[in-house]
């Protein structure tokens, strides 16, 4: 190991490490062997108790693939066939068109929509304690499904809740139990389990931490017991252990063949390879093939990459919103591989641009949000410190002025060029990918009040979630109000169709009669399609 490959890990991890921020715990794999392990930051900020390796974090979505091998187990055990119908273990699900099987699951294809998605289209307040059985009669009561099963590949968590309740009906224990005896306990991970009761006490534990309006912080944390899909807590000691058995599996004394099952993609109804399964994602980096999956739920984040190529792996496990493991994860990676790289690694792009000044009321009609209906892709341009910042997903980057209505990205892994419209109702982007410019339009969202907007009024019911919600109309815009959250500002985005933008894209889609009337909307994004809500 050299030192100065440690210098450079712990200088990625600077800004946490010190007495009064959250942080990460990290793992440095080699041939099976921790090379460099570290706690940045605090554990606990009431008794300052800092981060450790053996700090246990809620790993979230990095769970899904500790679930799918206990699934794998039991089709080992001849306990159930990954194509049996989905309906045979839970005949609560209804049959739909197509049949969902166990594989379907796990693949993320089954077209089922997101219980999370559901649950907050219904007002679910997700700090309440909720039984397995109303998420899954949440998930019974969908009426139809996203596509057609084995068509697509969407993440899908509800997939992974059905998976868990499987484990309970076939072995007649639950997934904390069954995991505990088939794969925590053979493999001495002592410190792992999955936290089915949200009342229990953790030694050990990394409170999860989010940013306080103002200054510091404030707990965010999980408070139920459904887990499956997440809720698994464990360490980077714990996880060494995990990942050695990808290299000489002991589970359930099938060899090599398990790993080689829950490591190797299937394909879609067309023939297309899946990016992934089992709860693990496959894809590449630097030209070497990864096996990562990562995870995020309240303050906590987390990754776990594996270039098994190199048996070389890295885990980045975090308590704090904020911080994105995932990159500190491949920066690490990029520390101790750059030579092993076949292929160039896409950087952040440092440029320097001439450009202009512009005041702060010269930027402000650029600002706000624009969507592009196709990609449906949308960003949002603000103000900050006197500079136009835009967002877009995960991505946060400045735009420096090169014109009056002409501006530039820097220090981003893709470069993007964009264009207002003298009346700044639209931009133009062209983004410059490995030499090739690609363009396209993204429309301001408007805030101007519509005669029509009165037909939009009311309230709206879905069967599907048992649940409501109001529209309103106040200072000129239309607000959505939904039981146990703030009201949200609808922005129009076409005929009859508005966004909401919170992290996701929220779009309603009003439908008329014959007679012009408002009767109903669809409100769908990414994992929950043309879900009816019918006004009342």
């Amino acid at each position: 190991m050299s030192y100065d490959n440690t210098v450079k890990v712990d200088e990625l991890f600077v800004q946490w490490d010190k007495p009064n921020s959250p942080g990460c715990a990290i793992a440095i794999i080699q041939n099976g062997q921790m090379i460099y392990q570290r706690g940045y930051g605090m554990a606990n900020l009431e008794y300052n108790i800092p981060l450790t390796p053996n700090s246990v974090f809620d790993i979230a979505s990095n769970s899904k693939q500790f679930t799918a091998m206990c699934i794998a187990l039991l089709a080992r055990e001849k306990l159930l066939n990954l194509d049996d119908e989905l309906q045979k273990y839970i005949p609560e699900i209804p049959h739909y068109n197509q049949s969902i099987t166990i594989r379907h699951l796990i693949d993320h294809t089954s077209g089922l929509r997101d219980y999370l998605i559901l649950m907050f289209f219904a007002g679910m307040i997700f700090e309440n304690k909720y039984l397995n059985e109303e998420i899954i009669a949440l998930i019974a009561r969908q009426q139809s499904l996203n596509f057609e099963p084995g068509s697509e590949q969407l993440y899908c968590n509800s997939g992974y809740i059905l998976l868990a309740e499987v484990v309970r009906r076939v072995s007649g224990k639950s997934l904390r139990v069954f995991a505990q005896e088939h794969i925590f306990a053979p493999l001495g991970m002592k410190n792992t389990h999955f936290h089915d009761n949200f009342k229990e006490i953790v030694k050990n534990r990394a409170n999860g931490y989010a940013p306080k309006d103002g200054d510091g912080f404030q707990i965010d944390m999980s408070f139920h017991d459904f887990c499956g899909d997440g809720q698994l807590y464990t360490t980077v000691k714990d996880l060494l252990l995990w990942d050695r058995n990808f290299y000489h599996n002991i589970l359930g004394g099938y060899g090599q063949d398990l790993i080689e099952e829950v490591t190797t993609p299937r394909k879609l109804n067309n023939g297309e390879v899946l990016s992934g399964s089992f709860g693990l994602q496959i894809s590449n980096h630097g030209g070497l093939k990864i096996i990562k999956h990562g995870g995020s739920w309240t303050g906590y984040r987390s990754d776990f990459i594996r270039f098994p190529e190199r048996q070389f792996s890295v885990i980045c496990l975090a308590n704090l919103s904020t911080i994105n493991p995932t990159k500190l994860a491949f920066q690490v990676a990029d520390i101790y591989l750059e030579n092993d790289y076949i292929e160039d690694i896409l950087k952040p792009i440092p440029r320097t641009i001439s450009s202009i000044n512009l005041t702060v009321v010269e930027l402000q009609p650029k600002t706000g949000f624009y969507y592009n209906s196709k990609t449906e892709s949308i960003w949002e341009l603000e103000i900050k410190g006197e500079k136009l910042m835009a967002k877009l997903a995960w991505m946060y980057f400045q735009l420096i002025p090169i014109d009056t209505n002409h501006f530039k990205s820097v220090d981003n892994e893709i470069n993007y060029d964009i264009e207002f419209a003298e009346d700044f109702t639209r931009m133009i982007v062209k983004i410059d990918i490995d030499n090739s410019i690609k363009t396209y339009t993204l429309e301001k969202m408007l805030d101007s009040p519509k005669d029509l907007w009165t037909d939009y009024l009311g309230i709206y019911y879905s069967v599907e979630l048992e649940s409501k919600f109001k529209i309103t109309l106040a200072n000129s815009k239309l607000y959505f109000h939904n039981k146990g959250y703030p009201p949200s500002h609808l922005r129009v985005a076409g005929k009859n169709l508005f966004l909401i933008y919170l992290n996701h894209v929220d779009k309603f889609e009003f439908v008329r009669d014959r007679e012009g009337q408002v009767i109903g909307l669809y409100r769908c994004c990414d994992r929950v399609r043309r879900l009816y809500f019918s006004k009342q």
